[in-house]
Parts: structure tokens; sequence; C-alpha cells
């Protein structure tokens, strides 16, 4: 018998739920976007006249802020499972303080490429090799713009828990926000990642 919380994921007939099964089409998809991308970023520094710069050290702050808001948001969700409302309340709102710090440091990691001359410009790559600097900002910009679709999840479901409508009986927002927070933030882990070692840039 499939118990309370699972069937807020899955019908009666044992299937995914419409609204978590086109939450996994979208990751999906995202995937495939940033594999492409990142395959792409590949081939062009290849072919040489390529500009090699460091990251902006506020990304690390970035990658800090991310990987304690995947705990809390965890919390949060292992909370509601365990009808611990309070708990839950707590954890999305440190996961939303979080989030908003992610963004921060990400405004702050944009500006110091911009004290460097690091432009995004489709034209870059006629002009000295920053095409690289194109490639970067274009990466961190798409991931953050999903990032800030998560913060609006983050705050409905923080929203929802205040009013008392996250609990074990009704996990299906939040198991979605958990799932989708923690994509978001294994992506800029792999973006971080790939940009700091895998290209040398």
């Amino acid at each position: 018998m499939i118990g309370a919380a699972q069937m807020e994921d899955y019908n009666n007939n044992g299937k995914m739920h419409p609204k978590k099964f086109s939450l996994v089409l979208l990751i999906v998809g995202m995937t495939m976007l940033f594999l492409g991308l990142t395959s792409a970023f590949l081939v062009r520094e290849a072919e040489g006249n390529w500009l090699h710069f460091s990251l902006p050290p506020q990304f690390v702050g970035s990658t800090i802020a991310v990987i304690i808001s995947s705990l809390s948001m965890y919390f949060a969700y292992y909370s509601a499972k365990r009808d611990n409302l309070k708990s839950v309340t707590a954890g999305m709102a440190v996961t939303l303080v979080a989030g908003l710090s992610f963004v921060y440091f990400q405004y702050l990691g944009f500006n110091d490429m911009a004290d460097r001359g690091i432009y995004f410009s489709p034209a870059n790559g006629s002009a000295g090799g920053l095409v690289s600097g194109s490639f970067v900002i274009m990466f961190i910009a798409l991931h953050l713009l999903h990032l800030l679709g998560g913060i609006i999840f983050v705050t409905v479901v923080l929203v929802k828990s205040l009013i008392l409508k996250v609990h074990k009986k009704n996990t299906l927002s939040i198991s979605m926000c958990n799932t989708y927070w923690h994509f978001v933030g294994v992506l800029w882990i792999y973006l971080y990642l790939f940009l700091n070692f895998a290209p040398q840039l």
C-alpha cells in the first residue's frame, strides 16, 4: 500500500504525478541544454583565439551558499515527512536566504569580470579572443535564470508552510521543490568545476 506522502507523488495506479513528471522533463531538457553548451565551449576553445582567465573569487561564496541551501532544503523536506511543521518553515527560510546570498555573490562576480573588461558580446571572438568571457557569462546567466525560478518556488513553499499547508499528508510541493533545488545546486557545482578545471581557462 502506498503511504500518505507517496500518494502525493503517485496516483492510485502507481504512476508518477503529472506535475512531477513535468518537472522531470524540465530537468532532462535543462541537462541536455547545459551539456550541449559545455560541449560547444570545448570545441570553440580548441579552435584558438581564446582568452584564458580565472573565475571571480566571489563564485566560491556562491558555491558555499548553494551547498548550505541544499542542506537546509533537505532538512525542510525531511521535516515535512515527519510533520515537524516549525522545522519545515525554518528550513525553507534558510534555503531562501542562502539562495538570495547566491544571487548576491553572482552579482559581485559579474562586477569583478566587468572590472577586468570581460563582457558578453557576440563580437568578442573577432576582437581579441574574449569569446571565452561570453561563454562563461552565458553559462552563469542561464543558470542564474533557472535558480531565480527556484527561488520563486522556494518562496511559494515557504508561504504554504507558514499557513500549515505543508505536512506529511501534503508533500507534493515541497518534494518537487526539493528535487528542483537540488538539481540547480548540482548544476552550479558542475559548471563551477567545469569552468575551473576541465578547459583550463
